[in-house]
């Protein structure tokens, strides 16, 4: 009965590594992501405020 615990006890531990992993693989890849993004967005946004005017 011990054994069947220890093991049950194991194997949920390496699923929540598993997970932890997957999710920390997740935040670097979305984080590297968004990175890029902002930086391609920035050259073709204007710096500061704008103002149009239509007349």
């Amino acid at each position: 009965m011990k054994t069947k615990f220890a093991a049950s006890v194991l194997s949920a531990l390496l699923y929540a590594q598993g997970l932890l992993g997957f999710a920390g693989l997740a935040t670097v890849l979305l984080r590297d992501r968004a990175h890029a993004s902002e930086l391609t967005m920035g050259g073709d946004m204007p710096v500061g405020p704008s103002l149009l005017l239509v007349r």
